[in-house]
């Protein structure tokens, strides 16, 4: 039954099933399945040089697909990351990590080694050597939602 989709295609069927993933890409983008789309056009350009050679079987056909989709995958990823532009916020969605080298006063002591300080408009858990309330801190690490300070 695959052989006689892919002879009564012919070669224009990878196009299309290369202009399905694309499409597909366009709708569920995470950059993968235009890689395989690639592979697909690719394969059918290849089929439209080679579609009358004897070897030029389906079986013959997939294993060519499935190769240049590894190579298209592997090529993608390795163009994406070296693309990859830096943030001239690295720390935008790391509200913790943003504080870190600012001071605050304590508002509740820190005994046990657990306290509170405010910063702007949020009360956040700080750690640290325990300390009166009152007493200003600085910020020297995150975790979570928790503070590292020590006395400034």
């Amino acid at each position: 039954m695959i052989e006689r989709i892919i002879l009564e295609l012919g070669p224009w069927g990878w196009w299309a099933l290369g202009l399905l993933l694309l499409a597909a890409e366009v709708v569920a983008p995470g950059m993968f399945l235009v890689w395989i789309g690639i592979a697909a056009i690719l394969t059918g350009a290849v089929s439209l040089l080679l579609w009358e050679a004897s070897f030029w079987v389906w079986q013959v056909q997939l294993v060519c697909f499935a190769l240049l989709s590894v190579l298209a995958v592997f090529a993608g990823r390795r163009l994406m990351a070296r693309t990859a532009e830096t943030s001239d916020e690295p720390l935008l969605n790391q509200r913790g990590a943003r504080l870190i080298g600012r001071t605050a006063v304590l508002e509740k002591p820190i005994a046990e080694g657990r306290g509170r300080i405010r910063l702007d408009d949020t009360t956040w858990t700080v750690s640290g050597p325990d300390l009166p309330a009152g007493t200003r801190v600085k910020v020297t690490g995150s975790s979570g939602g928790q503070l590292t300070v020590e006395s400034a």
